[in-house]
């Protein structure tokens, strides 16, 4: 299968990789939502070693280097309340955890979830966390950019592998808001 951006010698719809992704990837895959079914999404298998933006751009095809959005968890304090919740940002932008995520969870503080919380509360491998298969009671957080990219690579759970999605697919996901001013 040719992936619809980059150069890579290994794609297939990720329904046919279900065994490559971490369970709750997984789940949410096989199961679409949306309106998106899962022949949708193109799972890319992709060396761990080359998976930092600038690196993997470079092996996998110049045609990327807009393309890839990050997946971050952050975590929004309010008194003894700690809401966690994912930001999506294309990764040429950072996210405004301190403004944007920060006032749309309400909370008088925010900053990057630690990553053991990250980690053990996903499900999934700290430099692969992805927006699906987030739990279901965590509010995400999409730049509005994101959503506007015909095709985005984000990642499939694991370190190994990317998953390639319509920037469209993020936003129809449970829980997903877009926010101005998410990615600055």
């Amino acid at each position: 299968m040719r992936p619809p951006l980059g150069t890579f010698d290994d794609a297939a719809p990720a329904a046919e990789r279900l065994d490559l992704l971490t369970p709750p990837v997984a789940e949410a895959v096989a199961g679409g939502w949306g309106g998106f079914a899962a022949d949708r999404i193109v799972y890319v298998d992709t060396d761990p070693a080359i998976a930092d933006t600038a690196v993997f751009v470079e092996h996998h095809g110049p045609g990327l280097l807009d393309r890839p959005a990050n997946c971050v968890v952050v975590a929004g304090k309010r008194g003894g309340e700690v809401t966690l919740a994912a930001c999506v940002v294309l990764s040429r932008t950072p996210v405004d955890v301190n403004g944007a995520a920060r006032r749309h969870l309400g909370a008088r503080k925010a900053s990057f979830a630690p990553m053991d919380t990250a980690v053990d509360e996903t499900g999934m491998e700290y430099g692969g966390i992805t927006p699906i298969g987030l739990p279901a009671a965590w509010p995400l957080l999409l730049d509005p950019a994101v959503a506007d990219e015909e095709w985005v690579l984000i990642g499939s759970g694991r370190r190994r592998g990317k998953l390639i999605v319509p920037g469209k697919a993020l936003a129809a996901l449970p829980g997903a808001v877009l926010v101005e001013g998410l990615g600055i």
